[in-house]
């Protein structure tokens, strides 16, 4: 599929602005907007794992289609729920465990790109990543 494949962070487009909505510290958004984030991605018809590797941690996600999971962020923040197929984007809805606020999340693949946008309170972050 389009997603399979190995993904290294390109750019990032209001990340800090972001990470700064979801309430994470000053030098946490300084160094996460600098995380030389790697994805890779394994796609099984509705199964999907997902190898994220960064300067703070490596970790491997493994989800389906419509199935809700527990996920963390980096930062420690804990979320539920589940990614989709929206035509040829993947579209996922999380809820905060800590305040029960929604983090939408969309990866599409854009020319040779993958873009990975997230909508918090508002505040809408672009990550550009490479094939790699």
């Amino acid at each position: 599929m389009a997603f399979d494949g190995t993904w290294k962070i390109d750019r990032n487009e209001n990340y800090e602005k972001f990470m700064e909505a979801m309430g994470i510290g000053m030098m946490k958004r300084k160094l996460g907007a600098h995380d030389n984030l790697k994805l890779t991605i394994q796609q099984d018809g509705n199964k999907f794992i997902v190898k994220e590797a960064s300067n703070f941690r490596n970790i491997e996600i493994e989800f389906t289609l419509g199935v809700n999971f527990e996920y963390s962020l980096a930062d420690g923040t804990e979320l539920s729920g589940a990614w989709t197929l929206d035509g040829n984007k993947l579209v996922a809805t999380f809820t905060r465990k800590d305040n029960g606020k929604v983090l939408k999340a969309c990866r599409e693949i854009v020319g040779d790109e993958l873009v990975q946008t997230y909508v918090y309170e508002g505040v809408e972050s672009k990550r550009f990543f490479k094939r790699g």
